[in-house]
């Protein structure tokens, strides 16, 4: 289903208001993006290729592991338009795909690895 890069930011604003307070009021230090799809970098860091759909990704270091040693660029986490879009056939498929997927983000924010924060944000075709 195509969305516009409009519409799909607001979607992700929509679920990061939506968040639980308690969620929303520990969200420091963190920077929240939308791009259309990864970059090679990004891909080459999680030894992923071209072709596997990555939804979110969470840069950074999680709040649980975090040392006190003053001022830290923000952790960033970017949500993939593209990638969300390919697997959802309406607009309410993508606005829970992309819940799904700011949740899993987050959980890494907060410490959790991969198990503890579901698979939401990687998937292959």
């Amino acid at each position: 289903m195509n969305i516009s890069k409009k519409k799909f930011e607001e979607l992700v604003a929509e679920t990061i208001e939506n968040l639980p307070k308690k969620f929303r009021d520990k969200l420091y230090n963190v920077a929240i993006f939308t791009e259309d799809c990864p970059g090679n970098e990004q891909l080459k860091k999680l030894g992923m290729r071209r072709g596997e759909a990555l939804l979110g990704l969470f840069e950074g270091y999680a709040q649980a592991k975090r040392l006190n040693f003053g001022p830290v660029l923000p952790d960033r986490i970017t949500i993939f338009r593209q990638s969300i879009r390919k697997y959802c056939s309406s607009e309410q498929e993508i606005k829970q795909k992309i819940a799904n997927t700011v949740k899993h983000e987050i959980a890494h924010h907060f410490g959790s690895g991969e198990r503890g924060a579901g698979m939401a944000g990687r998937r292959s075709p």
